[in-house]
């Protein structure tokens, strides 16, 4: 899907005006043969419409009839380390980036970079959830839509999401253990069955599985592409329709 630019839509507006501007013209010199008179009613017309046009979306600017509001909506997506939540994210992020509507996007790593001191145990995860509840409710406050990447293992912590913002959708990131441990390219997981990293999810710490997520991808049966698909159909037939 494409979309004008501000620039390419000023440079169409400027060529159709030329174009219709030089069509009167020609016409008005057709028919009386002045070449003065039809240079005089091209200028006139160029201005007058241009007017004209400005008053036109001035009065539609201020016309609620006919608009459709799409309302803040946050994609929560859940899942094991290494599951595919990001990479999922970010591709739906993309597809929504090109909807030209107010999106930002949120993910663990990126915020423990910006706040490094987060610890791990149960009480520091939920602590963190609230803070990123937070930031979520104050960015639909100015109409901006998230989508937001944390492994969120516990049900408390989802729970409190689903309390504190509007339009909450779970994607629960779905993939086998197994499955996670070989796309694990930086040896988190054996460090952690090793006993160097403690409450590492799915190994020394619990996963609470999502009991009412909207959408489940499985991505050990599901193609990434295939997830985006599915996403963007629930968020376009959901708020976009």
């Amino acid at each position: 899907m494409y979309r004008d630019t501000n620039k390419r839509s000023l440079v169409k507006g400027f060529s159709w005006r030329v174009v219709a501007t030089t069509t009167t013209i020609i016409i008005v010199y057709v028919f009386f043969g002045r070449l003065d008179l039809a240079i005089a009613a091209g200028a006139l017309e160029w201005v007058a419409k241009i007017a004209l046009y400005w008053a036109h979306e001035r009065a539609w600017f201020k016309i609620k009839w006919g608009r459709k509001k799409i309302e803040p909506f946050n994609l929560w997506f859940t899942g094991l380390p290494l599951s595919g939540k990001t990479t999922i994210a970010n591709a739906v992020y993309e597809e929504l980036e090109k909807l030209d509507i107010p999106i930002e996007r949120l993910d663990s790593k990126d915020i423990r970079d910006v706040i490094p001191d987060i610890g791990y145990t149960r009480e520091d995860r939920n602590r963190h959830m609230h803070r990123i509840g937070h930031l979520i409710k104050t960015l639909q406050k100015n109409s901006v839509s998230t989508v937001a990447s944390f492994v969120s293992p516990y049900k408390e912590s989802r729970k409190a999401i689903r309390e504190m913002v509007q339009n909450n959708i779970v994607v629960y990131v779905k993939a086998d253990i197994e499955t996670c441990k070989k796309r694990d390219t930086k040896g988190k997981y054996e460090k952690a069955l090793k006993g160097e990293y403690q409450n590492f999810t799915g190994i020394n710490d619990v996963y609470e599985e999502p009991q009412h997520a909207e959408i489940i991808i499985d991505t050990d049966e599901v193609a990434v592409d295939e997830a985006v698909k599915i996403i963007m159909k629930f968020v376009k037939k959901k708020y976009m329709k």
